[in-house]
């Protein structure tokens, strides 16, 4: 198997096969993301992704794999027969599989009927990725993100009702030192009104890559400092109602690492966070922290 540029996956894939659908990011624009910036985004020939299936199948690796996760950043953007093509040939040659998952957009999502949305749940496509990273407009505007808080609920929503679990993204900081409460409030009202089965929180990372960076060095952009991010992460969790919703914030750009499901251990989280803003808690050091 040959991987086209730099390979990302999400933290629960770690011990996934990783199979190359797409390659790069169909909005690779977002003004955060140094990701598949060297990648002019194009979808991979299904024989070519099937025959990766089969070198796997076909050497010691075969059974070794329970899960399988389709890269890059949008695979959900091929055709819908194409995918459940390739579907049906990974559950066919790899016996163990007992899943699939894969990055979606809010775009990829859109172009898809809510018909075509059931079949590539019912062809066994049980879980898809989506960056939410903020439910305010002016943060997802500023971002370049290339879609509304309303049109990534509306994504996330039709995803659940499909029959997939959903996986949401939201990035602490993402509002800058001036929007850090509007962008912490809407974040926790977008969740909640998507209800996902699994929410991850991640603090923003500027590491000189990212169109961002330019406005960070400018002084037209500016982090909140720890206490900040802190805050802005407890008044996430606070304004999010999500039942059953799995909470993860233990990425490795995290200051704090927390989890938990809500809503039962939303006053744990709380609790946890006070007592990092009073310094009763240790917070990770600067050199361990990284994307």
């Amino acid at each position: 198997m040959q991987y086209e540029g730099r390979i990302f996956r999400p933290p629960s894939e770690a011990e996934s096969l990783i199979l190359q659908s797409t390659v790069g990011c169909s909005q690779n624009g977002c003004a955060f993301c140094s990701m598949y910036k060297e990648k002019r985004f194009h979808i991979r020939p299904v024989a070519a992704v099937c025959a990766d299936v089969d070198e796997i199948a076909s050497g010691p690796w075969a059974r070794a794999f329970s899960r399988v996760f389709l890269a890059d950043g949008d695979a959900l953007m091929r055709k819908t027969e194409e995918q459940l093509a390739i579907f049906a040939h990974i559950y066919a040659r790899l016996p163990a599989t007992e899943r699939i998952t894969c990055y979606a957009s809010p775009a990829s999502i859109a172009a898809k009927t809510d018909a075509e949305l059931r079949s590539l749940a019912q062809g066994g496509l049980n879980m898809v990725y989506m960056g939410l990273e903020s439910g305010s407009d002016a943060v997802l505007a500023r971002m370049n993100k290339g879609a509304t808080a309303a049109e990534i609920i509306r994504a996330g929503q039709r995803v659940r009702a499909a029959g997939m679990r959903l996986s949401v993204t939201a990035i602490i900081g993402l509002g800058g030192a001036s929007g850090s409460e509007e962008h912490a409030i809407e974040t926790g009202r977008a969740l909640s009104a998507m209800q996902p089965e699994y929410i991850g929180l991640l603090t923003l990372m500027l590491e000189g890559e990212e169109p961002l960076y330019a406005d960070y060095r400018a002084g037209r952009f500016t982090l909140p400092d720890q206490q900040g991010l802190l805050r802005e992460l407890r008044t996430l969790i606070a304004h999010t109602d999500s039942e059953g919703s799995v909470l993860r914030a233990n990425h490795a750009s995290n200051y704090l690492n927390l989890r938990g499901t809500l809503n039962a251990d939303r006053p744990r989280l709380i609790a946890q966070l006070d007592a990092a803003l009073a310094g009763r808690v240790g917070l990770k050091a600067e050199w361990m922290r990284g994307l």
